[in-house]
């Protein structure tokens, strides 16, 4: 189970420093802390862009400075949940081992993620090798996966490396938003456009520039 924590504009206490927040436009944010024994860390202050604003795909501009290696960032774009999740070096390790258990180990249905990400590495679907963007729903029904992080045996996989469950239905994708194979979801888990605008600062619903 992901614990997570939701602070809205100009509440809670908050743990990091302020100042080196740049959010331009967003949506409410969440951080969640996962793994064993480790605790959530609200740091989250964010302005709603306008309805029309999210309804014409607005880019949402987020700031990854203090996510820390195994913690989930939540943001909305287009109404969809957008997962960030700085993955460690285990997890990174673990992907390529899994290639034979998945529908598309390569990244092969190009409608699931931009060229630029397939390119750059078709098994982390990634810019940053261990920063993962994702669009957090079930390409099977849209329901919400649970992330399960830790790679230990779990109740639905006695092998499992760390990823997203849906408990809906049992769809089971890895850290990379993979699919395995056997499951009813049909695809991959969607990664939205996105580049970095410096190294701490992720703009989500616009390619890089120059990208086809």
């Amino acid at each position: 189970m992901v614990d997570e924590a939701v602070i809205g504009p100009g509440g809670g206490d908050e743990p990091v420093n302020v100042g080196r927040r740049r959010f331009l436009t967003a949506s409410t944010l969440v951080v969640g802390a996962v793994g064993a024994g480790v605790a959530a860390i609200p740091f989250i202050k964010s302005w709603n862009p306008s309805a029309r604003a999210q309804l014409a795909g607005a880019p949402v501009t987020v700031d990854i400075s203090a996510l820390q290696e195994g913690q989930r960032l939540i943001a909305e774009w287009r109404g969809q949940p957008i997962w960030i999740v700085k993955r460690s070096k285990a997890i990174l390790d673990a992907l390529p081992t899994l290639d034979g258990m998945l529908k598309d180990p390569e990244s092969g249905n190009v409608d699931q993620q931009p060229d630029y990400v397939r390119e750059a590495n078709p098994e982390l679907r990634s810019i940053k090798p261990d920063i993962s963007v994702l669009v957090g729903l079930c390409t099977h029904l849209g329901c919400s996966p649970e992330m399960v992080a830790e790679i230990r045996p779990a109740p639905f996989d006695a092998d499992w490396k760390g990823g997203y469950f849906c408990p809906c239905h049992k769809s089971k994708f890895d850290m990379a938003g993979r699919v395995y194979d056997g499951v009813p979801a049909p695809t991959n888990l969607l990664v939205p456009p996105h580049y970095y605008a410096d190294d701490n600062t992720l703009v989500i619903g616009v390619d890089p520039q120059g990208a086809a």
